[in-house]
């Protein structure tokens, strides 16, 4: 036994009376969209835009970010169960699971998929620009700006729940994650974290001292860049997450994530024209 690897078995919750608990995963969710929430706000103020414009924006982009991410789990890692029966199709859309007794339970929504979650989210964007009539890059900025402190949140909530785990190290920060196996693993969630959050703390810098710059393109390009390339590399540290993907020459998060890597490249380029 390496008394340096770290023993992870945290307790899903943060509270737990009776039959009300408040889990750390769903904490760290709403800590995150809180952050970003205010620091979106900040933002409206900030380039004075009122609080009429800004106020249906949270909405949208919650509801895209849900459903998104759920679609895009059930979608792209488990087609087959979600669409191949009935039951399946019908539990993608609510937090229910059709047990083999014939009875229903309640499970929350098991399952959210990060690309899916900003697929719907850029969806909802569209929706909210349309309806408000924002300027459209302005917004993609604000958000470039916000989202990497929500993004650092909800890895966190992964890491307590022992879930999205790396592959087998002997590194002396291994965590065992004592909830799946014995075995000393890359805490791929924690990685994520941290570099999500000096993603958070660069573009920020980069946006007080560039604060002109909101509505060329440059900090939504930044985020997409930094945050999709980051998890292109740290995928390869990662277990796969469903088994088909180890058929494929790259696995799904790396799949996905080359799009997104395109798009905010494209943005950067594009913000140095303007």
């Amino acid at each position: 036994m390496n008394l340096l690897y770290i023993y992870w078995q945290p307790s899903e919750y943060l509270i737990h009376l009776g039959t009300f608990g408040v889990r750390w995963y769903g904490l760290c969710w709403v800590t995150g969209l809180a952050l970003g929430f205010f620091l979106m706000r900040w933002l409206y103020k900030r380039h004075k835009y009122p609080d009429a414009k800004f106020e249906p924006l949270f909405l949208y982009v919650f509801f895209g970010v849900l459903i998104g991410g759920r679609l895009g789990h059930c979608l792209f890692y488990e087609p087959s169960y979600f669409l191949g029966s009935w039951d399946g199709f019908v539990e993608m859309f609510i937090p229910m699971r059709h047990l083999q007794d014939g009875t229903w339970k309640f499970v929350g929504y098991q399952g959210l998929a990060s690309h899916g979650g900003v697929f719907g989210m850029l969806l909802g964007l569209v929706l909210y620009i349309r309806r408000s009539k924002m300027p459209a890059w302005v917004v993609l900025d604000f958000m470039g700006i916000c989202s990497c402190i929500t993004a650092t949140f909800i890895r966190l909530g992964n890491l307590m729940n022992s879930e999205i785990i790396g592959k087998t190290t002997d590194l002396p920060w291994a965590f065992v994650f004592l909830k799946v196996d014995s075995q000393p693993r890359h805490p791929g969630q924690l990685y994520e974290a941290l570099a999500y959050l000096i993603f958070f703390v660069v573009i920020l810098l980069i946006y007080r001292r560039n604060s002109a710059k909101v509505g060329s393109g440059l900090f939504f390009g930044l985020c997409l860049t930094l945050v999709f390339s980051f998890r292109f590399l740290i995928e390869f540290t990662k277990e796969v997450q469903e088994s088909f993907e180890n058929s494929l020459p790259l696995d799904m998060g790396q799949l996905l994530s080359i799009p997104l890597i395109a798009f905010g490249v494209w943005a950067i380029v594009r913000s140095r024209k303007i």
